[in-house]
C-alpha cells in the first residue's frame, strides 16, 4: 500500500489526522504546513485545499485505484475509517450514533472551543463579552459531554470511534480554555483512557 501524504500542522484539528493515521496503521507521509509563514496559502496547497487550511491528505491508492484528495478534518476521519475498515461502525444506526458526534464536534466544540483560544491567547486586544460568550458556551459543551460520557467509555458507542479522535484534541487544549477537567469528571475519565492509548499519544505530538 503506497502511504498517504498528509499535509498538517500541530493544531487541534491537525491532531485529528495524525492520531487516525497511528491509530489505523496506515502507512503515510509527513508533509509539515506551518501556518505561522502563510504557506498554507502557496499556489501548491491552495491546488490541494482550496480552503487553504490544514489538514488535508492525497491519498495514492484511492476509490478506483486512483489518486484521491481529501480535506476537511472530519471528511478526512470518516474518509480512513471507510478505508482501513475501523472506527465507524457498518450498522446503520451505530454508525449515526458515530457521525452525529463527529457532527457534533465539528459543528459545535470546534468552532466554540476555537473562538475561546482566540480571544484569550490572540486577540490583540481584551474583549470581555467575547471572552464571556464563547467561554460560557465552551463550558455549558463541556457539560453536555460530561453528561454523554455518564456510565460509557466512549462518546458514540460501546467501542472507541472517530467521534472519539476527533474531539480529543480539542479537550487537549482545555488549559487554554481555562477548563479543569476535575469539574466534568466523566470527560476526565474519558481523556485519560485516551491519552494512554500509545497510538493516539504518538499522534498527539506529530509534526515533531
Amino acid at each position: 500500500m503506497a502511504p498517504i501524504d498528509l499535509y498538517t500542522w500541530k493544531t487541534s484539528n491537525g491532531r485529528k489526522a495524525t492520531v487516525m493515521l497511528e491509530e489505523c496503521g496506515l502507512p503515510y507521509t509527513m508533509h509539515p504546513i506551518d501556518i505561522s509563514t502563510d504557506v498554507q496559502f502557496s499556489p501548491g496547497f491552495v491546488a490541494i485545499n482550496p480552503n487553504s487550511k490544514i489538514p488535508a491528505i492525497v491519498d495514492p491508492d484511492g476509490p478506483d485505484g486512483k489518486p484521491y484528495t481529501v480535506f476537511e478534518s472530519g471528511a478526512i476521519l470518516m474518509y480512513l475509517a471507510e478505508k482501513s475498515g475501523q472506527f465507524l461502525p457498518r450498522d446503520t444506526a451505530r454508525r449515526y450514533e458515530v457521525i452525529q458526534w463527529v457532527m457534533f464536534q465539528m459543528g459545535g466544540v470546534g468552532p466554540i472551543f476555537g473562538q475561546v483560544h482566540h480571544f484569550r491567547r490572540a486577540a490583540k486586544e481584551t474583549v470581555p463579552y467575547a471572552i464571556n460568550r464563547y467561554s460560557t458556551e465552551c463550558r455549558r459543551l463541556y457539560g453536555v459531554l460530561n453528561a454523554r460520557l455518564e456510565g460509557r467509555e466512549y462518546l458514540a458507542n460501546d467501542e472507541i470511534s472517530i467521534a472519539d479522535f476527533c474531539t480529543l484534541p480539542w479537550v487537549f487544549r482545555h488549559d487554554w480554555q481555562q477548563v479543569d477537567l476535575a469539574e466534568f469528571p466523566n470527560v476526565k475519565r474519558w481523556y485519560d483512557t485516551l491519552m494512554a492509548r500509545p497510538a493516539l499519544a504518538r499522534g498527539m505530538n506529530l509534526p515533531e
